[in-house]
């Protein structure tokens, strides 16, 4: 494989790899682990073969057709960063695989949980080798999905689900304005490509919008990477598994704020603005989250609050505008990645083995557990900054670059204070860290019999610390070539002269650091007992983040609601739906005023017929109107009637597939009302008098529904009258045979042409689907309802008054000649829709009306033979139906990308088929069958969630007269 291939092959890696995992279900939690160890491994490896050309200072782009007229295009682009962050993400996540193989329980749904890590590295992977910025915004959204779902996987527990919420709430919307922030330098820059934008920094910089769009792109980065004041959302994410701590919360995704703070640092940095507010927030930041991990009781909350303190100290060094600040950045993200990654799989070890993370009730584990006490004791000494260890290089070129900072004297000063301040705190919660667990008695009272963890699981804890070490004694044999061309990505010819040795001589910052260190330790020593007596961090706790968020999410969710309830207190739907017709009246009123609208009506041009048609029309909707609130057969007849007018335009309007679609969802929604119809609540006219405030709301009704009507009638009137230079009817029906292989230009339009627009139509009509069926699981009928209709009650009165005949007899065969001759006419509709869909591409059909055609068999036979007659005889899974038409489509759409054509692509042929002929073929087929399957399965479901309402009927019904459920 080419090396330009090799990027596409990386990342859609994993998320096969997550779709193979999901489908194992529950056959063992061994494979789903090695599954997704080995694919992480062959990312590693596939990025190690790009290590000539990524060393050589090359530049790998591919490109996939995407929307090209759109500047959206699939770009991969792997340099020097980007290639350093993919063996990160790819080596820690093997790491993490064998780690989680043995930490997880099987009892767990183990299938899941790797599928949503594999998912969430190909999301990480997508992050770091996007060449495009709308690209990339996708990616990170994904990253907060998948990171939801992992730190909720547990979601039994109320803390985890919180956790979960509040992550993605968080990082969410700082996405949404990322998305809003790339929107605006794609601007500037005239292009979305990464490297268009990187090559327009002086051009970004000078824009009067320079100031909106870096704030909008910091509140992405800073709320990814947890900085302050979004900082409070990681401790909460605590409740996630520990594997997946180790790998999201100190390797990939805290990573991925300040990975786009390096990246865009050629663009964006260089201000004032970028120097103030990216190195003050990570000012803050650094100090914040060092100060509240030394009084953490939680293990994980220890290396939380540490994290958000060392991402503080990666954003602080990239805000210092020096380019050797940014080398010095890039060094930390690996070094903490490192020993953070080995602290985090010690903490989950010493909770597998003793059943506690709480530091008051540990200690003296290193009797029983001595390798991974003397593991976590490199780790934590690389995390304190403890000398041949990789943490004390980084911190020492941060200490360096504090000083070498000139935002002027007194913030200078400051700036090194905090630094010094931030390095003694981290010393002490190392210190607390790893003396609490594994050093001093050891209790007697430990939920469980400590004892060393299984090799494999100790392995990836070693393997990290090694590398701390590796680094910290030999850094410019290990690391130096990856750092150099990961600089150099980013900084281009502004690379700084930069030094790896381990002595530098004796200078200022290796005063500062042994001053950091022994402060640190006395720190610790004067502070021990307090430490262990105190819950939360005496000051910083009363402004709680969480806290603010929390209180901001119930003044949004809870307390705004309630006051306007309160103010407007109408539980109605009609109510509620009047507000919204006026203020959508009231915006189309003000469009109208303020453009000239001429009508040229000639009455000459009018046909009588047609017009007669469209009266008759009229005459039902209003019908129906005036007879919804007491007679719903009435006006669900009378609505049917509209329906079948507007489908007789069709086809006086030469619209057949339009019109054959509209008289199929007419008949499958009339059909569907009906059925609900039968459990809503009763409305008897004249039961009470109507009074003068029912008579002037009816008549207000009536005059905004005109008034309403006659805008949108103006409005499609305008649309149409309105004069087109070159109408697009022309391109589809020029090209809807020599493109998309059909002459029926409409089905060739929807499948082929505007498919990725249906692809989305069908995704939606597949979340209504599900939505109505849990909507109706939930729903109980009214008490009225329960019991049987009025007309089976009488009959089955004058039944048991009759000799001979049974109470109940004539409901047991009422609709057996009617439903014989459906169930013989059902395999007739089938054979017609299949014939419709086959046909759809040259001649009026298609999937969609179709997938209709199929569903009122169905409806038919449900009606006829009843819920439980049809489901014993015929599996009925639509949900299946649903999402195998979901992924052909979308596959159909991946189709293209293989043969390096834009997604959605479709070919047609002619075959040589035997007894039949020339056939035409096209791949738009396979899209349309996935609509023809969507259509089916999200009919049906809606038709099982109203169907089961008649068999809940009796279960009720027996239940409130003492009979059995």
């Amino acid at each position: 494989m080419p090396d330009h291939a090799l990027p596409s092959a990386i990342l859609c890696l994993p998320f096969v790899a997550a779709a193979v995992t999901w489908l194992m279900r529950e056959r063992g939690h061994n494979r789903a682990a090695w599954l997704m160890t080995g694919t992480a491994l062959l990312g590693l490896a596939l990025s190690l073969w790009l290590a000539p050309a990524i060393l050589a200072g090359e530049v790998l782009r591919q490109t996939i057709p995407w929307a090209g007229s759109l500047g959206l295009d699939l770009v991969l682009r792997v340099d020097g960063f980007s290639w350093l962050m993919m063996l990160l993400i790819c080596g820690i996540g093997a790491l993490v695989g064998v780690y989680a193989r043995y930490y997880m329980s099987p009892d767990d749904p183990l299938a899941r949980f790797f599928a949503l890590l594999l998912a969430f590295m190909g999301s990480m992977l997508g992050i770091v080798m996007s060449g495009n910025v709308i690209q990339l915004v996708f990616f990170w959204e994904l990253t907060s999905l998948f990171s939801f779902l992992l730190i909720g996987y547990w979601h039994n527990g109320a803390s985890a689900r919180d956790g979960a919420r509040m992550a993605l709430i968080v990082t969410s919307g700082g996405g949404f304005c990322l998305l809003a922030g790339m929107l605006l330098l794609g601007h500037i820059a005239g292009s979305y490509e990464l490297d268009t934008i990187l090559a327009a920094g002086d051009a970004v910089r000078a824009h009067p919008w320079y100031t909106p769009t870096l704030l909008l792109v910091l509140l992405g980065a800073f709320t990814k990477s947890a900085q302050f004041p979004f900082h409070f959302w990681l401790p909460q994410a605590m409740s996630a598994p520990t594997p997946a701590s180790a790998y999201l919360h100190s390797a990939t995704m805290v990573k991925a704020g300040v990975f786009l703070l390096v990246r865009f640092w050629p663009v964006l940095g260089g201000t004032a603005e970028w120097s103030w507010i990216v190195g003050g927030v990570g000012l803050v930041t650094l100090i914040l989250g060092a100060y509240a991990a030394m009084f953490e009781q939680d293990l994980k909350g220890v290396l939380a609050y540490s994290t958000i303190s060392h991402l503080g100290l990666i954003t602080m060094l990239v805000g210092l505008g020096s380019t050797l600040g940014v080398v010095a950045a890039i060094f930390h993200i690996v070094n903490h990645a490192t020993f953070k990654s080995s602290l985090f799989m010690a903490a989950g070890a010493v909770d597998h083995e003793a059943g506690t993370r709480d530091l008051r009730k540990l200690g003296g584990l290193y009797r029983v557990m001595p390798v991974t006490a003397t593991l976590a004791l490199v780790a934590g000494a690389a995390m304190a900054g403890v000398p041949l260890l990789n943490g004390f290089l980084s911190k020492e070129m941060f200490f360096a670059e504090t000083l070498a900072a000139r935002q002027g004297p007194l913030l200078d000063a400051i700036s090194v204070v905090i630094a010094v301040a931030a390095s003694a705190f981290g010393v002490t919660y190392s210190i607390r860290f790893v003396r609490g667990v594994f050093f001093g008695r050891m209790p007697a009272d430990l939920p469980r019999e400590p004892h060393e963890p299984p090799l494999w699981m100790r392995f990836p804890i070693g393997f990290l610390a090694l590398a701390c070490l590796l680094v910290g004694v030999l850094p410019g044999q290990v690391i130096g070539p990856t750092l150099r061309v990961a600089a150099g990505a980013v900084l281009g010819a502004d690379t700084p002269a930069y030094s790896l040795a381990v002595w530098h001589g004796l200078t200022t910052p290796l005063l500062m650091s042994v001053f950091a260190f022994v402060a640190g330790c006395l720190l610790f020593a004067s502070l021990r007992r307090r430490f262990d007596a105190i819950e939360t961090a005496p000051l910083t706790s009363r402004f709680s983040g969480k806290r603010i968020f929390e209180r901001a999410l119930a003044v949004f969710a809870a307390d705004w609601p309630q006051r306007i309830e309160r103010l407007y207190p109408s539980r109605r739907l009609q109510s509620q739906l009047l507000w919204i017709v006026l203020l959508a009246l009231l915006a189309g009123a003000l469009a109208a005023a303020s453009a000239p609208f001429e009508v040229d009506l000639r009455w000459s041009s009018i046909d009588p017929a047609f017009a007669l048609l469209w009266l008759l029309g009229a005459a039902c909707a209003i019908g129906a109107a005036t007879q919804a609130k007491f007679h719903r057969l009435a006006a669900l007849v009378l609505s049917g009637g509209a329906g079948l007018v507007s489908c007789v335009s069709f086809v006086w309007l030469s619209a057949p597939d339009l019109a054959a679609t509209q008289l199929l969802v007419e008949v499958v929604t009339t059909i569907l009302i009906l059925l609900g119809l039968r459990w809503l609540p009763k409305r008897i006219a004249g039961y009470a008098p109507e009074g003068w405030r029912q008579r002037f709301r009816r008549r207000r009704d009536i005059v905004i529904a005109m008034a309403v009507g006659v805008g949108v009638a103006s409005l499609a009137y305008a649309a149409m009258m309105h004069p087109v230079a070159d109408s697009i009817s022309r391109f589809f029906l020029e090209r809807a045979y020599a493109e998309g292989g059909g002459h029926n230009v409409v089905n060739v339009i929807l499948v082929d042409f505007r498919s990725f627009d249906t692809l989305g139509e069908i995704s939606v009509l597949a979340i209504v689907a599900l939505t109505v069926f849990a909507l109706l699981r939930r729903f109980r009928p009214a008490a009225e309802s329960i019991s049987a209709p009025e007309q089976q009650r009488q009959q089955t009165v004058l039944e048991a008054g009759e000799p001979g005949r049974a109470a109940g007899h004539s409901l047991t065969d009422y609709l057996m000649i009617p439903g014989l001759i459906i169930q013989l006419m059902a395999p007739v509709i089938l054979l017609f829709g299949l014939h419709l869909f086959l046909r759809g591409h040259d001649l009026p059909g298609g999937g969609f009306v179709a997938g209709i055609t199929v569903a009122v068999a169905l409806i038919l036979l449900y009606m006829a033979r009843g819920a439980r007659w049809v489901e014993s005889h015929l599996r009925v899974l639509p949900l299946r139906w649903i999402g195998a038409g979901l992924l052909l489509a979308l596959l159909t759409g991946l189709g293209s990308l293989v043969f390096g054509r834009p997604f959605m692509t479709s070919h047609f042929q002619y075959l040589e088929l035997p007894l039949l002929g020339r056939v035409p073929l096209a791949t738009a087929l396979l899209f349309d069958l996935g609509v023809f399957a969507v259509v089916v399965g999200a009919t049906v479901l809606m038709l099982i969630a109203l169907a089961h309402q008649s068999l809940r009927r009796p279960r009720q019904a027996a239940a409130e007269t003492g009979g059995p459920g």
